[in-house]
Order: structure tokens, then sequence, then C-alpha cells
């Protein structure tokens, strides 16, 4: 019984670290499209009742030398419908800062499947940005949130 708890624990923490090595693995790039999920509203309960969500979209210049241009933010919906345009003219992002992009929490257009799809490009090598959505509602006394990360697409 121990060898068998000791087994899993042992493989667990393997997978932990190469996980972790993964993750931390510094991406340097010119630019790239990002997919970043996002939920307007979830449903709750045994009869599925939807609860409203504001989505912020968080951009964060991780690069502490140079900046990156952010040039587009769509917001497209469950469908694959695009919903807004973010940018009408190219945010550009120093080092180290950050911009974001707010979806009311009455605005529930994108629905369950709402996405973003953020480019962004620099002069020369970067870090990668971190990019990500983060969802918060509150109702009754009763709150949630979360987040998603982007994942970096091909286009």
């Amino acid at each position: 019984m121990y060898k068998k708890i000791f087994f899993v624990l042992a493989v667990c923490t393997m997978i932990c670290i190469t996980a972790t090595s993964v993750l931390s693995e510094v991406r340097l790039k010119k630019g790239q499209a990002v997919y970043v999920p996002a939920y307007s509203h979830v449903l709750m309960g045994p009869r599925g009742h939807t609860f409203n969500l504001a989505v912020t979209l968080a951009i964060r210049n991780t690069d502490p030398h140079y900046p990156i241009t952010v040039i587009a933010a769509d917001y497209f919906d469950t469908a694959g419908k695009l919903v807004k345009k973010f940018i009408g003219s190219p945010i550009k992002l120093n080092p180290m800062a950050s911009t974001h992009l707010l979806i009311e929490e009455a605005d529930t257009r994108g629905g369950l499947g709402a996405n973003f799809i953020v480019r962004w490009q620099a002069d020369r090598e970067v870090n990668a940005p971190i990019i990500e959505s983060v969802m918060i509602g509150g109702r009754s006394g009763q709150g949630i949130s979360f987040i998603s990360p982007g994942q970096e697409i091909s286009e």
C-alpha cells in the first residue's frame, strides 16, 4: 500500500517539475496572435441560471527593456461572430507596462464561448507578454471570479 502511494507521489512530483519547467521557459518573440477565452456569463445551479460576469482583458508587457505594440484586440461571441474591435490605433506598452479592456457585467453578447484574439508586435525579439482574461461577478452576497490565460495561435 505504501509503495503505491509513494509511486503515485513520485509520478505527481515529476509531472509538476516538468510542467513548471515548461511553463517557465522564456519565449522570445517579435509578435504573435493570442487566443484568450472569456465568459460573459456562466451557468449555475440545477436549473442552469445565468450568472453575468464582467470581463477584463489584461495585456502585460513582461519585457524589462523593450516596448511592444498591441495592434488588435477583437472580441468574438460563442458562434465566432465579431462583437467588437477594441483597438482603433496601435497601443504602445513600454517595458513592464500593462493595459486592460473591459466588457461590462450587463453585456452578455459574448456568451459562454466568448473569446478575444489579441495581436501584438515588437521591433526586436522580446519576452512574450502575459495576456489573460479576468472574470468577476457578484449577486445577492454571492460572488465568482476566475482567470483564463491566453494561448498563442497560428493564423
